[in-house]
């Protein structure tokens, strides 16, 4: 063959090539310039807790006998662990840091709840209230008006107030001072994804949580009376007015009926974070703990749906299913579990001590509902150094103790 034949033919072979790749990176390669990338975990995340949960993706043993993952799982990250042996059932990006939204209020009520008597009554200043981001969820605080500490928890619990939480702060001495108590209680759970900014939750560059440092806290706070009191309350009167928990898995919605077997735990919603969510729930002396953080589908509740879909797999796979992890306990604890046999132990913090069923919180509960004996059972076993809830739990049926709408 010719030679000017030849190169003609290998031009026309190198340029069907080039095409064909070309054709074959387009969708990504030649995308329009500017166009958003979908976020991902990051290449190396906290390995705390379990080899297992810091690789990107999800993480669960299926086997026979162990039922499938629910469809329809959008959430950037997710957590299923027993909230009594802490054993990690399923995750999703478990260690992803991402903003938390007004789930960090679980982390400022186990850090604060117990300096105060909730007896005790503040009058609020002007300057209480500084420092509020726009835009901010409230539970309708004033200023030159006197509320009970109870009042101002119910506040953080149920309407999520930034207001109440930034009061507490400045009861607490300021919002610097509580950042800074926040972040060493978060370093003593060893919530080590944690980075504290605003006590309330509040959009701030540099403010993460992730799934599994949100069950660490929320599991911490749940061995407080107060807490599981509060966290576990439908509704209450609040400055003359009826105020309802905007969890709905708590406290139902058009969409979302009331989980049976719910108590809690803190909800929250910002526009960078989207929709966060952890929840406690008991079904057969059973108790489980679910973390969903930013779900994609643009549906309404959809975090709550995801929760409840999670929960079921949850109560369905727990005994047969093998953990790939586990909650680890608070620095304290581990110490003192590596201490030698028969040395001494040290107390349970304040407010983690062990309690009798008790009834709604006294004072400003007028026209409470509240899940009564959320607190019955739950005991913490520092004895020994071992960080354990007792495996009597009963947590309460919400749908027959809800207030009638």
């Amino acid at each position: 063959m010719p030679a000017p034949k030849k190169t003609v033919r290998r031009s026309l072979l190198v340029g069907a090539a080039t095409l064909l790749s070309l054709a074959t990176i387009a969708p990504a390669a030649l995308a329009a310039p500017g166009a958003p990338k979908t976020p991902a975990p990051p290449a190396r995340m906290s390995t705390l807790g379990g080899a297992r949960l810091g690789l990107p993706g999800t993480q669960v043993n299926l086997a026979p006998g162990v039922p499938v993952l629910p469809e329809g799982l959008t959430a950037r990250s997710w957590i299923v662990s027993d909230a009594q042996s802490g054993e990690v059932l399923a995750a999703h990006n478990a260690h992803w840091p991402l903003p938390p939204a007004s789930t960090l209020k679980m982390l400022f009520a186990d850090t604060l709840l117990p300096r105060f008597p909730k007896t005790m009554e503040h009058r609020v200043a002007a300057r209480d209230l500084d420092g509020m981001g726009e835009g901010s969820s409230v539970v309708g605080i004033k200023t030159g008006h006197t509320y009970s500490v109870h009042d101002l928890w119910l506040g953080v619990f149920l309407r999520s107030g930034n207001d109440a939480v930034h009061v507490l702060s400045a009861m607490n001495g300021s919002v610097a001072d509580t950042v800074r108590d926040m972040r060493q209680h978060a370093d003593e759970l060893q919530a080590r994804d944690t980075r504290v900014i605003s006590p309330d939750g509040y959009d701030e560059p540099g403010q993460v949580s992730s799934a599994y440092d949100l069950s660490l806290i929320a599991r911490s706070g749940l061995q407080k009376k107060d807490f599981r009191d509060y966290c576990s309350t439908v509704s209450a009167d609040f400055a003359g007015s009826e105020i309802r928990n905007t969890n709905r898995l708590l406290s139902g919605d058009t969409d979302v009926p009331v989980y049976q077997g719910i108590a809690g735990v803190k909800n929250g919603n910002t526009t960078h974070a989207g929709a966060t969510f952890t929840g406690v729930a008991e079904r057969g002396g059973r108790v489980l703990l679910v973390t969903v953080m930013n779900p994609q589908k643009p549906e309404h509740n959809e975090v709550y749906k995801e929760t409840a879909k999670l929960f079921d797999w949850g109560f369905q796979a727990a005994g047969k299913v093998t953990p790939v992890g586990e909650l680890v306990p608070p620095k304290t604890a581990a110490r003192a579990s590596a201490a030698p046999s028969g040395s001494a132990t040290a107390p349970a913090p304040a407010g983690q001590t062990g309690s009798a069923p008790v009834a709604a919180a006294a004072g400003g509960s007028r026209g409470m509902g509240t899940a009564l004996g959320v607190a019955g059972g739950l005991l913490v076993l520092l004895a020994g150094g071992v960080f354990l809830v007792n495996r009597r739990w009963p947590l309460p049926d919400l749908m027959r103790r809800r207030p009638r709408s």
